[in-house]
């Protein structure tokens, strides 16, 4: 991913707190076939991340083995109007721009057969995602056998991390009058983005 300078975030507890915040991504894997893409939820394990595809997915027959995968995060982005800078007005020199923050991870790919090493999988991703409910759900709320045929349909895996990168193109090169009435822009046109506090911030 190329990241300019002045956008790049590569504090690891940062980035892999990004990644819990947002989860869902895109699983990015080489083979003789070409590139393959799955988009989906991963959860943070230690310094791995890990997931699962459908069986019937070929990405993880086709990937080449002991190549490296990537996943991609697009946690939050918005198109920047120009009118919206100040200097506009003053000069003109204003062209659209688009701002966002995004992860990238690097790593070794294995995947995972069997419900031995499928359950704990499955155990991450569901906690992950139930923990704020007042009534979360749990594997074993589903009957046994019901369970069985399901971990027969996927497979898992678990990314081990070899590099972590992170772009927050957040108006950093503008000047703070221009950076703060983009963030204001963007709040009233994505209410519920968390870039008008970010752009605020740096």
């Amino acid at each position: 991913m190329y990241v300019p300078s002045f956008y790049q975030e590569d504090r690891r507890d940062i980035l892999l707190e990004t990644i819990r915040s947002k989860s869902f991504g895109t699983l990015i894997t080489q083979g003789a076939n070409g590139i393959d893409v799955t988009h989906l939820p991963f959860a943070v394990e230690g310094d791995a991340l890990v997931g699962h595809v459908a069986r019937a997915n070929p990405q993880w027959e086709r990937m080449t083995p002991g190549s490296e995968a990537v996943a991609t995060f697009v946690i939050d982005d918005a198109y920047i109007h120009p009118g919206w800078y100040p200097s506009k007005i003053e000069h003109g020199r204003a062209v659209p721009t688009w701002n966002y923050i995004a992860v990238e991870a690097r790593g070794t790919l294995e995947w995972l057969h069997g419900g031995d090493a499928l359950r704990p999988v499955l155990d991450r991703l569901t906690a992950d995602q139930e923990a704020s409910r007042n009534d979360p759900w749990g594997i074993n709320d589903a009957p046994d056998a019901y369970i069985e045929g399901m971990l027969k349909a996927i497979v898992g895996f678990r990314l081990t991390l070899t590099d972590l990168s992170g772009a927050w193109k957040l108006d950093q090169k503008k000047k703070d009058a221009d950076r703060l009435a983009a963030a204001d822009g963007v709040a009233v046109e994505r209410p519920h983005s968390s870039l008008p506090e970010k752009m605020r911030a740096v």
